[in-house]
């Protein structure tokens, strides 16, 4: 492995600026870590042939794969018939993790948060429909007390020439759904990683239009009326059966600390 790649130079950046007491990156840090995600090709980190990447005939239907991080993304009991999407994994530690989604064609990673964490999510081949929220404040309950408003941040298509996406604990769209329009994948760095026993787990939600609760809602006092375009109902949801990440062979350059 060669020491000026762009995954070890991705992993010696992210590794100077997340730390236990500094999860969030200052303005300058983040904008490096985007210009450098956005240079990153397909063969910088092993994926060269989009059809093929991710696929074990071997590893395939194996179901979960007993990584923390994405322990609440795996069903081994019922995700057997859905399309595999493969998780490539690169790096791991208690400040950040890297790593690649493969998705087939059609296959969703559902509606889902990342609590106190900021993630970093370039495309890096095919095209992928993202619809994001960010939860309103103050906090909008319904009256059953079982869904919160939230406020639609993005519903897009991105492809390899979008640039790096970013989302943050409140803002950017911390809750978000991936549809794979074609076959692609995803390079991703979330700091710092979801984590139970820190209380970082990863929950599910179904959203509904706003009209679906709005005869018995409950606003905050002075809050203004949302408008039914860009708001919806989120229900939290138990983990979909039918979601089945498993883990791939990564076939990329390794990260490593130099020492001096």
């Amino acid at each position: 492995m060669a020491k000026g790649s762009p995954v070890q130079a991705l992993y010696e950046l992210c590794r100077r600026t997340f730390s236990p007491s500094c999860a969030a990156a200052s303005p300058l840090e983040a904008r490096k870590i985007v210009s450098l995600l956005d240079s990153i090709r397909p063969e910088d980190v092993g994926l060269g042939n989009p059809d093929l990447d991710g696929e074990d005939d071997d590893e395939r239907g194996l179901g979960f794969f007993g990584r923390d991080l994405f322990r609440n993304f795996s069903s081994s009991r019922t995700g057997r018939w859905s399309p595999p999407i493969t998780y490539l994994h690169i790096h791991e530690c208690e400040n950040f993790t890297i790593g690649i989604f493969c998705l087939p064609t059609s296959s969703v990673i559902p509606l889902h948060d990342h609590p106190g964490m900021t993630v970093y999510s370039k495309i890096l081949y095919g095209s992928l429909h993202v619809k994001a929220y960010d939860w309103t404040e103050p906090a909008c309950l319904h009256s059953n007390g079982q869904v919160r408003l939230a406020r639609l941040e993005k519903d897009t298509v991105l492809t390899a020439s979008s640039p790096t996406s970013v989302l943050h604990p409140k803002t950017g769209g911390n809750l978000h759904c991936f549809t794979a329009i074609t076959s692609c994948a995803v390079l991703d760095v979330l700091a710092p990683p979801y984590s139970p026993s820190a209380g970082r787990f990863c929950t599910y939600y179904h959203d509904y239009p706003l009209s679906y609760f709005a005869a018995s809602s409950t606003m905050p006092d002075g809050a203004q009326e949302p408008a039914e375009e860009d708001h919806a109902w989120i229900a939290r949801i138990q983990s979909p059966e039918d979601l089945y990440i498993r883990q791939g062979r990564y076939n990329g350059p390794s990260v490593q600390d130099y020492v001096p």
